[in-house]
């Protein structure tokens, strides 16, 4: 068990979800309804919070997963929530795919749409409001995890409008690739016709997609060291991307998963420009995952900056970085929490900040969410940094 380590926060708040504590990915929505989608294990989909006082998270609704399956990631966007289905650990659910309900109450979500994928069902959904959803999934007759665009315009009645995958992924095509390389959609973020994807061990590419009859490949950029390439987060206005890669063993035995700088002003030819200090201590022996994961996504309707990064970094908690100067990055913050329960190290998940700087992070083990406040100084920067 680990004590907690804090620079820049204050933890004001905390919910073990019930005793369901695997909390995934987290999203605050209307009404001071807080989304956390559980990663599986608890046997819980999804769960509803009451985040108007955000020292006092309080449960109001949770509804288990599906059988064989989970529901471990959220969206919120236009009055509706969306939800994955994924085959889980050899089970074979019900329905794959993409659910969609309606928020005319935030606390109680009504389903009204489901988006069959067939396969293995949806990893992730980015959806930021509009016509559309940007999903990672895996059709049946793939191997790997695809780019998908769906059509939610009637959302009753969800219908794939696009999909693109790199030739020698699809069905009957021989890959050109190493068999020790997994080229596979993480999920894509989505800035005007472009499309930035984490391809796992293939890095990152943008994708054109002004024309979806005809989605292009305007780059590729691989590394040599790391994998698992996760989030590919275009800075608006900067020409820069910052890009994590996602530990998925524990210890430090696999290659280093960090967060780097991109170079994207030439996005043709992309270039690493820096990676963001890696947390240092004891952190390879603690146990469980060490290495960066997700970020927070300037999604509208939160804290959006084109310089400061939040990131999720497992049992390094939340690292928080300032890219001002991209060649140079530099932490400004970061939050560890104590051990929670029955687990030898934190494992943080994910993280959204709220257009009032308090910040949400989930542990994907027994932790459930946290509601944490930055100090004055870190909130100064957080306010000169806004978009």
């Amino acid at each position: 068990m680990h004590p907690s380590d804090i620079a820049g926060f204050t933890q004001i708040g905390q919910s073990n979800l019930g005793g369901f504590g695997d909390g995934m990915q987290v999203m605050r929505g209307e009404a001071g309804a807080l989304y956390v989608a559980h990663f599986g294990p608890s046997g819980k989909g999804t769960s509803i919070l009451d985040a108007s006082d955000p020292s006092d998270l309080r449960l109001v609704r949770q509804w288990d997963g599906p059988e064989g399956g989970h529901t471990h990631k959220v969206q919120v966007a236009d009055g509706m929530l969306m939800t994955n289905h994924e085959a889980f650990r050899g089970g074979v659910p019900e329905r794959v795919g993409m659910a969609i309900y309606d928020l005319s109450d935030p606390f109680d979500p009504r389903e009204i749409g489901f988006w069959d994928s067939t396969g293995l069902g949806v990893h992730r959904i980015v959806y930021e409001g509009g016509p559309y959803a940007y999903v990672s999934a895996r059709p049946e007759g793939f191997d790997e995890r695809i780019f998908v665009i769906v059509d939610v315009s009637d959302p009753e009645h969800p219908v794939e409008r696009a999909r693109w995958w790199w030739p020698g992924m699809g069905p009957g095509e021989r890959p050109t690739w190493p068999e020790s390389e997994s080229r596979s959609v993480h999920h894509g973020m989505i800035d005007g016709d472009r499309a930035y994807l984490g391809f796992w061990d293939s890095g990152m590419v943008i994708l054109d997609i002004g024309d979806l009859d005809d989605i292009g490949v305007v780059s590729h950029l691989q590394w040599d060291v790391g994998g698992h390439t996760h989030t590919v987060l275009p800075m608006p206005g900067r020409g820069i991307a910052v890009v994590t890669d996602e530990a998925v063993t524990n210890g430090c035995d696999d290659d280093p998963h960090m967060v780097r700088v991109v170079d994207i002003a030439d996005e043709a030819n992309p270039e690493i420009v820096s990676i963001c200090p890696v947390p240092e201590g004891d952190f390879c022996d603690r146990g469980l995952r060490f290495g960066a994961h997700c970020l927070h996504e300037n999604r509208p309707g939160s804290y959006r900056s084109a310089e400061v990064v939040f990131a999720t970094y497992f049992n390094g908690g939340l690292r928080v970085y300032d890219t001002a100067d991209p060649v140079s990055p530099v932490e400004i913050a970061h939050w560890i929490p104590e051990s929670p329960p029955d687990q030898p190290a934190c494992q943080i998940n994910d993280v959204w900040v709220d257009e009032d700087l308090l910040v949400y992070v989930t542990d994907r083990v027994n932790g459930g969410v946290y509601t944490l406040e930055p100090d004055e100084s870190l909130a100064s920067r957080l306010r000169e940094a806004r978009l």
